[in-house]
Formats: structure tokens, C-alpha cells, sequence
């Protein structure tokens, strides 16, 4: 263990000094965007090899990580224990520097390997939902526990089939967990002590992180569960309009797309719908167009560039889409991801003006893609973890991946 970590320690110091200058601090990285903040990216991927820096054991899960100041956090379960656990770890080493830990019993949970969710990290808090329902608030650099919120006995919330996945999101003061409680299928807790500030939405929990947009210089929050589209205030939880699309199984996953007053919402079983928001938050939406049966997501949330949408498809594989229209523009017949029938393809832009992106499919191949409205093209591809659902962290030119045994930290260039 200890030449393991000289031998990376080693590794780190031929990094460059500024290597983490650009945080992932939620899920979909910084603002939730999708976006890897990268101005030193090569211009050949190609050429470059990426090298292994670290690998450490890790429990089960499908939990995203983070990293921020230099740390990298991650969740999961360890095997045979009826416990959630996060750890913090040295980016640049894989050393642990502190762990916590929290009884979670999965019961009769479906795919009960670990955590579902990401940890999101904000003014010197990370905040975590386990699985079971159970928020927590720790310290980031010391792992002090400062609230513990269990939204099951607390809140009334019901677990859904697979678990509580649907990330935690900080909005000013307020924490939003998606749940599914009693009239709150969002809660707004104070993010510093953990109190309820209100509920809102009545749909049960899904899997969705909900998410706030901003149409006619005016916010709203987005939740999707199994039964409807539901658009919240941010500041109260108060219902502006509700959409009716109940999901086959309650797998509401992927996060809608919003652009210019148009939101895209795909599920694996029905298909697409696109909804043209009216001009005040209260104002209920009209359809736009729908596409049941050609474009059908499920995991991934996609990526948008201009009127373009990059959405992965569950037969078809990545599609290109008008989002005004929804005509197809191209599919490429599953050649990124695995043939598996649930595809999955953690997506980023990478340099959105050059059409550049990054994703990682369920394979565990870290590919560098090229997406142009008129085709795509692979760029660069490499194995770097097993198989895996769990979104990577993206710090710099350094990738953070696992699965459900490994942790690993790679320099890309």
C-alpha cells in the first residue's frame, strides 16, 4: 500500500501545477452543465495515451463522483454490510484522507450493488442521498457530520424500485432532493441545518435530478417522475403547471434538455416529448412535437449544440435531432456503446464550439467523438475502467472512473 502511493505521489509531481484547475463538484460537473471546462485540450487525441495514476478498491455502486480543491469523493457499499459510506481521497494519490459511514438496508432494492446518486459539494459542505433516503451535510475537508436528514422516517418519502438516485441540487440557501414525498416530491432543505423550508410537486420519486432552467428571464424548477412533468418555484416549491407522462416502471432517468423556451424529455418505454414553455412560468406548456417510438433515452442525458440535440438512442444509438422539429438527422446503429439493452454513455462537451465531446459507456471505453449536425466522428478511444453506469469526474486533463470494485484516476495529456 505504502509503495503504491509513493509510486503515485511520484506520478503527481510530474503533473503540472495548475492539473486541477477546474473542479467537478456535482453531477454533470460544474453548474451541472455537461461541460468539461478544458483550454489545454490537445488538438490529436489520437496520439495521446492516456497514463494510469492510481487504483484503489471500492464498494459497490452507480454513484457519480466529484472532486473539488484537489479531493475526489465517492460513494458506495461495501460488500455484505448494510451501510452506504463516502470517501474523500487525495486527487493526485488515491490516499484516503476520511470516510463516513451510515446504516442503509436495501431490503428487496433491484440492483442493490450501492449508491446511486453523486455527491455535490458547495461552500465547504458535501452533501450526499444514499439510496435508502438517508441526506447527509459534511464537512469537505474533515468529514464532520453536520446534519442527517433520513427523508423516509422524516418526510414520508417512498423509495422507488431502484432506489433514491436522483442527485442532490444546492439553489441559494435551499438543498432540493427529489423523493417523492407527501405533496413534496421535492424537498427544499436549509442546506447548513438540514430543516425542511417547503415541499412541493406531487409526483412520486424517479430517478431524474431536477433541475432549474431559465425561460423569459424567469426561473423554474423542472421535476420529472414517473407520472408527470411538473414545473415548480424555486424559492417556495409552489406549482406552476404539471405534464402528464407516466413511465412504464417509474424509470424517469435521463434530465430534460432546455433551449429557448422548448423542453425535451425521453424515456426509454414512450419515447419524446418536447414541450414549448408558455411566456410566464404559470402559463401551462403546449406540445411541440413527439417521437414515441425512434427516440427513446433512457440513462443518458444528452447534449445540445445550437438547435441540435445529441441524444442516445435505446436501439438506434447516438441520434442527432432537430429540436425544433425532432427529424433525425443521423443515427449511428449503436457503434460507441455497448449492444447491451439498457445503453448507457456518460456525455460532456469537451471544446461545445468545435463540436468536441467526451463520454464514457458502460463498457468502460473513454471515447473523444466529433458531433456535427450533418454526421459523427470517433476520434480517440481507450478501455480505462470495467464496466460501469457511474458518471466520471472530469478535473483538468485528469478522468476519475470506477466501478463496482475500482477506483481509478488517469492523466489524459
Amino acid at each position: 500500500m505504502r509503495l503504491s502511493l509513493c509510486l503515485a505521489a511520484l506520478c503527481a509531481l510530474c503533473l503540472p501545477a495548475t492539473r486541477l484547475h477546474a473542479d467537478w463538484p456535482q453531477w454533470r460537473g460544474p453548474g451541472g452543465a455537461g461541460v468539461w471546462p478544458n483550454p489545454n485540450a490537445p488538438e490529436d487525441f489520437a496520439s495521446r495515451q492516456p497514463k494510469a495514476l492510481w487504483r484503489q478498491a471500492i464498494g459497490g455502486g452507480y454513484s457519480g463522483l466529484s472532486t473539488a480543491a484537489g479531493r475526489l469523493y465517492s460513494l458506495d457499499r461495501p460488500k455484505s454490510e448494510a451501510l452506504e459510506r463516502l470517501q474523500c481521497r487525495s486527487a493526485l494519490t488515491g490516499e484516503l484522507l476520511w470516510q463516513q459511514q451510515w446504516p442503509a438496508d436495501y431490503g428487496s432494492m433491484e440492483y442493490a450493488n450501492g449508491p446511486r446518486s453523486c455527491p455535490t459539494i458547495a461552500n465547504g459542505l458535501v452533501y450526499v442521498l444514499g439510496a435508502t433516503g438517508m441526506a447527509s451535510a459534511f464537512q469537505a475537508d474533515t468529514g464532520k457530520l453536520v446534519w442527517q436528514v433520513d427523508c423516509v422516517a422524516t418526510h414520508q418519502a417512498k423509495r422507488p424500485t431502484w432506489g433514491f438516485a436522483a442527485s442532490p441540487v444546492l439553489h441559494g440557501s435551499h438543498l432540493l432532493l427529489h423523493v417523492g414525498a407527501p405533496q413534496g416530491s421535492v424537498l427544499a432543505l436549509d442546506a447548513n441545518t438540514g430543516s425542511l423550508q417547503w415541499k412541493g410537486g406531487e409526483d412520486p420519486a424517479g430517478y431524474c435530478t431536477p433541475q432549474i432552467i431559465e425561460h423569459h428571464q424567469q426561473r423554474q424548477l423542472i421535476s420529472w417522475g414517473p407520472k408527470h412533468i411538473e414545473s415548480l418555484v424555486p424559492e417556495s416549491g409552489k406549482l406552476n403547471w404539471r405534464w402528464a407522462y407516466p413511465v412504464t416502471y417509474g424509470v424517469s432517468i435521463a434530465q430534460p434538455i432546455h433551449h429557448d423556451g422548448l423542453l425535451l424529455v425521453s424515456g426509454y418505454w414512450h419515447g419524446t416529448r418536447t414541450l414549448q414553455l408558455g411566456e410566464t412560468p404559470a402559463d401551462p406548456p403546449r406540445l411541440a412535437w413527439e417521437n414515441r417510438e425512434r427516440i427513446c433515452g433512457l440513462m443518458s442525458t444528452g447534449l445540445r449544440r445550437g438547435e441540435v440535440v445529441y441524444l442516445l438512442d435505446k436501439s438506434q444509438g447516438l441520434q442527432a435531432i432537430e429540436l425544433r422539429t425532432g427529424r433525425i438527422l443521423w443515427s449511428d446503429d449503436k457503434q460507441l456503446e455497448s449492444a447491451a439493452q439498457n445503453p448507457q454513455m456518460s456525455l460532456v462537451w469537451l471544446d461545445e464550439a468545435k463540436g468536441l465531446a467526451a463520454g464514457l459507456n458502460s463498457d468502460g471505453e473513454l471515447l473523444f467523438i466529433e458531433l456535427k449536425p450533418e454526421g459523427r466522428r470517433e476520434l480517440a478511444r481507450h478501455q480505462l475502467i470495467g464496466k460501469t453506469w457511474a458518471h466520471p469526474a472530469f478535473d483538468g486533463p485528469m478522468v476519475f472512473l470506477r466501478s463496482d470494485s475500482t477506483l481509478a484516476a488517469w492523466k489524459l495529456w
